[in-house]
């Protein structure tokens, strides 16, 4: 069924965290997931507070590594075929892993940014994680947390010892700006913008496919209410229930990598194209 409503094309993809599970990132919600044991950082906390400023950088360098080994897995991939034989009017995701793009997917609205970047507060210099990375090793030589889990966010929890030892760097460009990972953090909104680009692909789609998101926030929930607004068809493929479900034409429940694959793998690589 999902192959059959596939077929028309003009799909605009909204993925989020349960897409990624299966490349070692844990959800929030779902399944595989575990909900976090601390407070999730705030904009406001993370730019008033140099403290929480350090633990926050503390936490996310030691969980930097884990995320940058992550690998894109079968669902990723098999989103980027589904771009690739002209299904897919677009692709926005509420992860900010990089994963789709390493997968193969092109043009991808990463809708709360991205942990690959880093931007300075102060100038709004954008420089990459790895060049940050590197400065924050050099900073810290004797740094050595031991990482056992990896929040979604990239985060992880580490003893107060190490974080009150950790030093932070400041932004090369301006001589001391206030650096931060290039993702919208709670009590931060998504640049008006972007969201406005999400809406129009979503007004102009033949149909809606979430993957992977339970849709528990608006942020990502509101392209699904506007779809149904416009009697545009939506699809989930989700481990567990939504919040978008009652709004659904169809609902798939099980693992995203194997329902992705063999969804794929029933559509030919013209299909897109004989609809039209």
């Amino acid at each position: 069924m999902l192959a059959e409503i596939l077929a028309g094309g003009e799909v605009v993809v909204l993925s989020g965290a349960g897409l990624s599970t299966e490349s070692g990132i844990p959800d929030y919600r779902g399944p595989s997931g575990a909900r976090r044991r601390h407070t999730p950082m705030t904009y406001q906390t993370f730019t008033g507070d140099p403290a929480a400023r350090r633990r926050y950088w503390a936490r996310s360098h030691a969980g930097w590594h884990a995320m940058a080994r992550a690998r894109p897995n079968t669902g990723h991939h098999a989103v980027a075929r589904l771009q690739h034989a002209g299904l897919l009017a677009g692709v926005v995701t509420q992860n900010v892993d990089g994963l789709h793009q390493a997968g193969g997917a092109r043009d991808v609205i990463e809708l709360h940014g991205s942990l690959h970047r880093v931007t300075c507060l102060d100038c709004g210099d954008a420089t990459s994680r790895e060049d940050l990375d590197r400065r924050l090793r050099q900073a810290n030589p004797r740094f050595g947390a031991l990482v056992t889990a990896v929040n979604p966010d990239g985060d992880v929890e580490l003893p107060d010892e190490e974080i009150e030892a950790f030093r932070t760097v400041t932004c090369r460009a301006c001589g001391g700006g206030m650096l931060k990972p290039d993702v919208v953090f709670f009590g931060e909104t998504v640049p008006a913008d972007r969201v406005a680009a999400c809406f129009a692909l979503v007004e102009r789609a033949r149909l809606l496919l979430v993957l992977g998101s339970s849709l528990t926030v608006m942020s990502g929930r509101r392209f699904v209410l506007r779809a149904a607004k416009l009697g545009i068809p939506v699809a989930i493929v989700n481990q567990g229930p939504t919040r978008g479900d009652d709004y659904a034409d169809l609902t798939v429940d099980a693992p995203l990598g194997a329902v992705l694959t063999r969804t794929a793998d029933l559509l030919p690589p013209s299909a897109a194209l004989t609809a039209r």
